[in-house]
């Protein structure tokens, strides 16, 4: 098939090298107004077989409707959209049409057997989970205002996780942050470390940190306790965790989120070429911003937040 591929940035170059090597592509054609590729021809995207986005946040809403009304499958890292408004006009403008929306950790093998283990009921009764997603340097400083703030930006991956995993919904959540670093997260009105807790919707309770300065590599956990077993994913050779009880340092650890989500970014364009449907719909997408809202509201007005309050905005 023709594929086109807007965006050839780090995860659009990314994208591109495994396009380009996929047996189901025999064309490539990439747009950039800055970069070029040497996995693909210019040319214009949407006069393909399939769309892949890769572009900056502000421009996905308007690409991902206008595949749409083209009747072209699309492929758009996340988010859909940069806010919950303009999330739902996609959402409605894209009825009927295929769009994924690219959440990798659905297709990582470690989130994948966390959640079998728990559906199959191996981990007995789910009481506890615990989230982490730390970089090991932060972005620079003329992305933050851009970015919607860490919860959107960088933890709506685990909100994704933690619904997909447990198969629950979030109903309320309480974050704090906390700025240790630069001072140009606060000027963006950001910041540099992160927690929160937050209730699922059969009570059981998830805690969540984040980073962006965990120095010592990229650090991506998910822990589910459980009455009968607590299941680990992301805790490998290359974590970079130093054991107190003499474990060491990791002689590898991941430097940074490309590198740790390799094989998933492959699995998850090979997912968009072959499916008939999506395996992560611009509703998932939608869900999970739900709770980076409430979490983003609950940290600046420092008290806890229902999700249903932010559904209603």
């Amino acid at each position: 098939m023709r594929v086109g591929l807007l965006g050839l940035g780090r995860i659009g170059a990314f994208h591109a090298a495994t396009l380009a090597a996929h047996p189901l592509v025999d064309e490539l054609v990439v747009a950039d107004p800055v970069r070029s590729s040497p996995h693909g021809a210019p040319g214009d995207p949407f006069e393909s077989d399939a769309v892949v986005i890769a572009t900056p946040t502000s421009t996905h809403a308007e690409l991902i409707v206008r595949a749409c009304e083209l009747g072209v499958p699309v492929f758009c890292e996340k988010p859909a959209a940069g806010t919950v408004e303009e999330t739902l006009k996609v959402l409605e403008a894209a009825e009927g049409h295929r769009v994924q929306i690219g959440f990798q950790r659905r297709f990582d093998p470690g989130y994948a057997a966390a959640r079998a283990a728990l559906r199959a009921g191996e981990l007995g009764e789910l009481h506890r989970v615990h989230l982490v997603t730390a970089d090991p340097a932060p972005p620079p400083a003329s992305y933050l205002p851009l970015s919607g703030g860490i919860f959107r930006d960088c933890h709506v991956h685990d909100f994704d996780a933690l619904r997909w995993v447990t198969g629950r919904e979030v109903v309320s959540v309480y974050a704090r942050g906390a700025n240790r670093g630069a001072p140009f997260f606060a000027a963006a009105g950001d910041v540099d470390n992160s927690a929160a807790l937050l209730t699922l919707d059969d009570g059981t309770l998830a805690t969540l940190q984040g980073s962006r300065y965990n120095g010592a590599g990229y650090d991506v956990r998910m822990e589910l306790a459980g009455t009968l077993r607590t299941q680990a994913v992301g805790l490998g050779p290359r974590a970079p965790l130093r054991g107190a009880e003499g474990l060491g340092e990791p002689a590898d650890p991941w430097p940074d989120f490309v590198t740790r989500f390799e094989q998933a970014y492959r699995a998850e364009i090979d997912a968009f070429l072959r499916s008939e449907e999506s395996p992560c719909p611009i509703g998932d997408a939608l869900e999970a911003l739900y709770v980076a809202e409430a979490a983003d509201l609950s940290l600046r007005e420092g008290r806890p937040v229902e999700v249903a309050e932010v559904r209603r905005r």
